[in-house]
């Protein structure tokens, strides 16, 4: 798969992003560890950029691109993507696309490179304090 960076999103993410750094597109919507957002309300509806230090082995889809980035993505993410995908940078949000049209308007960039991920206990009580108050 394939997706092009475009010149205002490289620069906006040159700041962000040291080149040649592993980074993983997935959602923000409770469904995988990156997401702290509970998941009761809010699937596949939010797109972010994780900054990890090492290749994660359930974000195999890599997507070639134009950043000098070892970006890839689930496979159980994958369908909610087509051809043509993009990310652009304008009026100050980054902006993912794809041939069918907008996917995301408020791509965000998050660095995990000196996160320790919680355990699995801990993502489901935080998810189910943080799901009182999303919905």
């Amino acid at each position: 798969m394939k997706i092009e960076i475009k010149p205002e999103a490289k620069r906006y993410l040159s700041d962000k992003i040291p080149a040649g750094s592993t980074v993983i597109l997935t959602t923000d919507d409770g469904s995988n560890k990156y997401s702290s957002i509970g998941a009761t309300c809010a699937m596949a509806d939010k797109f972010q950029l994780i900054i990890v230090n090492q290749p994660d082995s359930k974000f195999n889809v890599e997507l070639e691109n134009n950043a000098d980035f070892d970006l890839s993505m689930a496979s159980y993410e994958d369908y909610l993507v087509s051809d043509g995908l993009k990310l652009d940078y304008t009026h100050g949000f980054l902006i993912l696309s794809d041939n069918t049209g907008i996917l995301g308007n408020t791509v965000s960039v998050v660095d995990w490179r000196n996160v320790t991920p919680e355990s699995e206990a801990q993502r489901f009580n935080e998810m189910k304090k943080l799901g009182q108050f999303i919905c």
